[in-house]
């Protein structure tokens, strides 16, 4: 096989990519970055105008999206949604599993209730809709490429709350690394995103909270969501064919080493 010099692409064209948590924060910025580089891209949270608004947006930059109103913790909802999507754009090809709440709680003052959303939030969610548009791609034969947001949290955690959250995080490299494994035979790729302190609406609660975190990072700074643009392209196009399984810190040094 002869390949580009250099092996890089951002073109999408072509591509169904699905990114859920798109409502807000890190996910409105991967959808509008994915519709930027030619994919139709199926905007996937709760809230409706929100998810329209984005829409808008991104039609109006010469884009494609549609927006689908679910709760991701509703796994027959979410199994649902892939088959209305695919209906709309074709079959999903990309999947940004990006949908994630904290718990900002002390693991033992937790409510069954919040420990049970948390749980089906972060990672029973992502992993019910792995495995569903999985199942698409394996039965039409075709390649895929999926993202999982992560988090630094998987692997540190210094007591201050949402231990709940580090767990579910941990979860999600784990279950990177596992299904990128089950699925490599079908030329499907399972890799992971793991960011530090990113604006977002979660960050903005945390910073409400707690006050400047930055103080205590090697730099002073919070992070861009456009920060990750380059990582998110990279994982999704014919450049990291040979990636699968991984995941990819983008903390600023702030997790330390």
């Amino acid at each position: 096989m002869t390949y580009p010099l250099p092996n890089l692409s951002h073109d999408l064209s072509g591509r169904v990519a699905l990114v859920t948590g798109a409502s807000s924060g890190l996910g409105w910025r991967f959808a509008k970055v994915l519709a930027h580089c030619g994919a139709k891209v199926a905007l996937v949270g709760r809230r409706l105008e929100r998810l329209e608004a984005l829409a808008a947006e991104i039609k109006a930059d010469g884009g494609e999206a549609a927006a689908f109103a679910v709760d991701v913790a509703d796994a027959e909802a979410l199994i649902a949604m892939v088959g209305q999507v695919e209906d709309r754009f074709g079959l999903v090809d990309i999947l940004v599993n990006n949908a994630g709440i904290p718990d900002a709680q002390r693991a033992h003052k937790m409510s069954l209730e919040l420990i049970d959303r948390v749980m089906d939030v972060n990672l029973r969610g992502p992993f019910v809709l792995s495995c569903e548009v999985a199942r698409r791609l394996i039965a039409a034969k075709k390649p895929g490429r999926m993202v999982n947001i992560a988090s630094i949290a998987a692997f540190q955690y210094s007591g201050g709350g949402a231990a709940l959250y580090s767990v579910t995080k941990a979860g999600v490299i784990r279950m990177t690394e596992a299904l990128a494994v089950e699925w490599a035979p079908f030329n499907i790729n399972v890799n992971a995103i793991a960011p530090g302190a990113f604006s977002s609406e979660m960050m903005d609660g945390m910073l409400a909270r707690v006050g400047d975190i930055t103080k205590g990072f090697p730099r002073a700074r919070i992070g861009d969501p456009a920060q990750m643009d380059s990582t998110l392209i990279y994982l999704v196009s014919p450049a990291s064919d040979f990636v699968t399984g991984t995941f990819i810190k983008i903390d600023d040094a702030q997790g330390g080493r």
